[in-house]
């Protein structure tokens, strides 16, 4: 399986390339990319001089280009797209179907894969953007258990790409509307959930923080207690046994380290770290870990156990300091 690596800035693609990576996902600097917060990403220069350094290795680079233009907005998406192609970028991964077309049409020599915010989550819907736009992979969304996956890999017409590691998004990718009703931005088209202009930090003493989104309290956070970036989804609210994750879910990072043999099985083409918003120490740590695990199981998935190294390694970078198997874990689906 390719190992799909995130990079929000020079530094990550280098710690990327230094520590395993098989492809490395970059955006450019503007809102056609979910990831579009300020400093991140690349511009069309520093792409093309990153896809150089990636080529020169014999490793792959795709573009994220996963929000969804409104109308007016078409000329900066086609733009990005454009000033991908001319950098040199392996695929593009795409959400919103005008992209799509406008790929197949200018760009068809370069290898389109559905975003995981397309929310493609069966056969019917991977054959309509694979017969309509030629796509080769699809990356699914982090709602499947690991029996719906594997099913899916069976009638599938494209290679499946599945998020290894990283922040679970809780909401059905390419439909959450929470980040939009408190600060009127959409994560799906403004490139961005909980953008960092809305998010106000309180100290309250005594070590004691308070965050908000917008005029939205979304948590309190005792001494010595670790914060976590707020987002509505994962906030803790008040609720008749006093405050917890009662509204959805606690931040916790995905990590599916010991599925790899039932990945590897099902003909999985990919697996994804997420975290394009993270730095370069973030990349480096869980790039290297999961080269490990990637090449232990190639070599004897039989055999194959993953390491408590490995898990505490990881689970130092995950969100919360936890780690989960999410919805991979839920065999009633």
């Amino acid at each position: 399986m390719e190992l799909v690596c995130p990079a929000g800035s020079p530094a990550a693609l280098k710690a990327a390339l230094e520590h395993g990576a098989d492809a490395i996902y970059v955006g450019i600097n503007n809102r056609s990319n979910a990831r579009a917060f300020p400093g991140l990403n690349f511009t069309p220069e520093t792409l093309a001089t990153a896809c150089q350094q990636v080529h020169d290795r014999g490793r792959k680079i795709y573009l994220a280009l996963n929000t969804y233009p409104q109308s007016p907005d078409l000329p900066l998406w086609k733009n990005s797209l454009d000033a991908a192609a001319a950098a040199g970028v392996d695929a593009f991964i795409i959400a919103e179907m005008a992209m799509l077309d406008y790929a197949a049409k200018k760009h068809s020599h370069i290898p389109r894969h559905l975003s995981v915010q397309g929310s493609a989550t069966n056969a019917a819907s991977l054959q309509f953007f694979h017969e309509q736009f030629g796509i080769c992979r699809a990356v699914l969304p982090r709602v499947l258990s690991l029996q719906q996956v594997q099913r899916l890999a069976v009638k599938s017409p494209v290679a499946l790409e599945v998020f290894a590691f990283g922040s679970l998004c809780i909401m059905v990718e390419g439909r959450c509307q929470l980040s939009s009703h408190v600060t009127g931005k959409s994560p799906n088209c403004d490139g961005v959930c909980s953008p960092a202009e809305h998010v106000h930090w309180e100290e309250l003493g005594q070590d004691r923080r308070r965050v908000r989104l917008g005029e939205v309290l979304i948590d309190e956070f005792q001494p010595g207690e670790a914060a976590s970036y707020p987002t509505v989804c994962k906030g803790r609210y008040a609720g008749k046994d006093g405050r917890y994750y009662y509204a959805l879910e606690e931040p916790t990072s995905l990590n599916t380290i010991s599925l790899l043999p039932e990945l590897t099985a099902a003909g999985i083409a990919a697996v994804k770290i997420e975290g394009r918003q993270r730095g370069p120490a973030y990349v480096a740590r869980v790039a290297s870990v999961w080269r490990q695990a990637l090449d232990a199981c190639q070599r004897d998935a039989t055999h194959y156990i993953a390491k408590e190294s490995w898990q505490q390694d990881l689970q130092y970078v995950a969100e919360g300091r936890q780690t989960t198997l999410g919805p991979y874990h839920r065999d009633w689906h």
